[in-house]
């Protein structure tokens, strides 16, 4: 979890004590909510926001990850990777792909394309297609939304 101090970094949340005491320790770090890991040349790479990393079998898994290399697929403008209750795994890692116009991408390709370029515990048990995927006003997307839609995907 990544954590930042300085005369650079906001001191609370206007107005909200309860959210600024929530999200600021006591010596004066501000919790971000991204991970992150260090290489070895001693550069910070983020690699997700914690309340969506998906935990599956035991296994963290990072969306941005598995992301990166569906939207590097032809015919894919974007996706999201989510992880929604499942009966064996905890979580499930469940994409949903949004397609170019006229592309002609389903769930098998888009999981046959990924074999290799992922570790099993990475790869999706779902691939689900969406015209869009729900934006705040910000434009951010909504991932609670998806794990909400989809949380009886895998219910036995």
């Amino acid at each position: 979890m990544i954590e930042v101090k300085g005369p650079n970094v906001f001191k609370g949340y206007w107005r909200m004590p309860e959210k600024t005491k929530a999200e600021f320790r006591d010596d004066g770090f501000f919790i971000t909510g991204d991970l992150g890991k260090v290489d070895a040349k001693g550069y910070f790479h983020i690699v997700g926001r914690g309340k969506d990393l998906v935990i599956s079998g035991g296994f963290n898994v990072y969306p941005k990850e598995i992301e990166s290399e569906i939207d590097a697929l032809d015919g894919v403008v974007e996706s999201a990777v989510i992880g929604v209750p499942h009966p064996d795994f905890g979580e499930g890692v469940t994409a949903v792909v949004v397609a170019k116009p006229g592309a002609t991408i389903d769930e098998a390709s888009v999981l046959k394309a990924l074999e290799g370029r992922l570790a099993k515990f990475k790869m999706p048990k779902r691939v689900l297609l969406e015209p869009e995927l729900p934006r705040n006003t910000m434009g951010k997307v909504q991932k609670n939304v998806l794990r909400d839609k989809y949380k009886d995907l895998y219910a036995a």
